[in-house]
């Protein structure tokens, strides 16, 4: 699979970088062993250290996500990829439906579905920010492992550190110590950035707030919804009504305020993407302690858009190197900030 890999970076003039090819070994040996079980002479060896997880962490734009989707996509066995966010609302949705019947072992009955479907599962950006995902985590997973099917993770965190300072964590060690048993954590270490060098023309991300970006932003949408008409979408999202109101045939132009002051979450806004093809933000603040509930769904969002692959143009007050953090969200906003580089990128995906 190196060769592959090789001509695949050749073919898209990506960058080689040997800690990636490294990684790429790592993983195929990670699934090669993972099969030792089907042979019946390590069957009782396989029981106990076969290792069903590879789990990729590493900081921003190192190429975690590119790894595993090119190994993903080589694979010729029954997979699913998914963002983790979907990943969960899919969970939660089937496990609300399923008390809705009076029925129990919802989580057994998901997992055997999966395994229905595929034999391996990819999450990619794995993060726990919410005590309900951070409660339930550890017995799905453990049902997961238990019916052998394998996981692919990315992660801008260590395994020791998720759901760190989260409220009650001490309930959320069982589902690390299960992830630490079976799974192979690797830390892709690069010091470079790939998606900041896509482009140093930033023409989608404009600052600060002023009458001439106010200008320059509108130019722009117009001729992006030139010939288009307005018709505001009403969305019905689980009985919460959401409308788009600035709408032109899949472009759409928001306030920030009005998408991230919301009690909006991941679910909401998969809907919401998935009738646009180009989103402009305006008035993108700096963020900080006082707004840093406004700050994750901003984070929600920006992985949701980069997950459908949906260009993006902003106008903040900062430009992206300058932008604040609240202190709990700092480790996630680095990966926004990056992704904010390549969503903005003249390059990224023109409608």
């Amino acid at each position: 699979m190196k060769n592959v890999f090789l001509e695949f970076c050749n073919y898209n003039k990506f960058q080689q970088n040997k800690e990636q090819i490294k990684t790429l070994d790592l993983i195929n040996d990670f699934y090669e062993q993972s099969d030792i079980h089907k042979n019946k002479f390590f069957k009782l060896f396989a029981k106990t250290n076969k290792k069903l997880g590879f789990y990729l962490n590493g900081d921003v734009g190192v190429g975690k996500t590119m790894l595993l989707n090119f190994f993903f996509d080589n694979l010729k066995i029954p997979k699913q990829r998914m963002h983790f966010n979907e990943f969960m609302i899919n969970f939660h949705d089937f496990r609300h439906n399923y008390r809705l019947q009076k029925r129990d072992n919802s989580i057994e009955t998901f997992v055997k579905m999966l395994k229905e479907k595929a034999e391996l599962i990819y999450l990619d950006e794995f993060q726990v920010t919410n005590i309900v995902d951070a409660m339930i985590l550890g017995k799905l997973f453990k049902t997961i492992f238990k019916e052998n099917i394998k996981i692919l993770i990315t992660s801008n965190t260590k395994i020791k550190d998720l759901y760190k300072d989260g409220l009650q964590r001490e309930q959320f060690l069982p589902f690390i110590e299960i992830i630490n048993k079976f799974c192979i954590e690797h830390e892709l270490a690069i010091d470079q950035d790939y998606r900041k060098s896509v482009t140093s023309n930033l023409e989608r991300f404009f600052y600060p707030v002023n009458e001439q970006t106010s200008f320059q932003i509108s130019q722009i949408f117009r001729q992006l919804s030139k010939g288009k008409k307005n018709n505001p979408v009403k969305l019905n999202i689980k009985g919460r009504i959401f409308t788009i109101n600035s709408f032109f045939e899949g472009v759409a132009r928001f306030d920030f305020n009005y998408l991230c002051s919301a009690n909006l979450g991941a679910e909401d806004y998969i809907s919401i993407i998935e009738r646009c093809n180009f989103i402009t933000i305006d008035n993108v603040p700096n963020f900080n302690d006082d707004n840093a509930d406004q700050q994750q769904r901003f984070i929600i969002l920006t992985d949701i858009l980069y997950e459908k692959k949906i260009p993006l143009m902003i106008s903040a007050n900062f430009n992206q190197e300058n932008f604040t953090s609240s202190r709990r969200l700092t480790g996630s906003f680095k990966r926004t900030i990056s992704r904010l580089f390549e969503l903005t990128s003249p390059k990224f995906n023109q409608i």
